[in-house]
């Protein structure tokens, strides 16, 4: 019976990692592609409100004029979703989006005063109480990672091309 049980579960943890190569990178894209492009699409149909926040921009985006730097974060969003929706330049479009998180933390959400660990804390919230509000974009970061490290997965163009072209397996 317990040779059985071992074997069932075995087969079951086998099926799993199977359908985790697969499913597992797919899953964390359609969510980032999702999150990103809303937002891209939201800066597309929306007026620039950059210039109010321009000076909280990290360095070079705070010598930047604000206009470019809403086109560079609405069409890095834009485009970076699409590539990463199908898998193609992955870690690349990865990439470029955690540069828009981290700028997009640094300038919106991260605490402008804050005195004690336990005071930044209270910023890893999704709404502003007067603390910040970096619990999204850690959880954008949290999800891009993995694509920026282990690539698209199987289901992707990423991984098409590398069969085809390049003889390798995506893992």
């Amino acid at each position: 019976m317990t040779s059985n049980l071992s074997t069932a579960t075995q087969a079951v943890h086998l099926n799993l990692d199977r359908a985790g190569t697969w499913l597992a990178p797919l899953t964390l894209r359609l969510f980032i592609a999702w999150e990103f492009f809303e937002s891209g699409l939201e800066k597309f149909n929306g007026q620039n409100w950059f210039e109010d926040i321009q000076s909280r921009f990290p360095f070079p985006f705070d010598h930047l004029p604000a206009t470019l730097n809403w086109e560079l974060s609405m069409w890095a969003e834009l485009i970076g979703a699409l590539a990463i929706l199908v898998g193609l330049g992955t870690r690349i479009s990865a990439v470029s989006l955690i540069v828009v998180t981290v700028v997009a933390t640094a300038a919106v959400h991260w605490p402008a005063d804050w005195s004690s660990v336990s005071e930044l804390a209270q910023g890893y919230a999704i709404t502003n109480k007067g603390f910040g509000n970096f619990k999204l974009p850690a959880i954008y970061l949290a999800a891009l990672l993995p694509l920026v490290f282990a690539g698209a997965g199987k289901l992707s163009v990423d991984a098409w091309l590398a069969r085809q072209f390049w003889n390798r397996r995506a893992h």
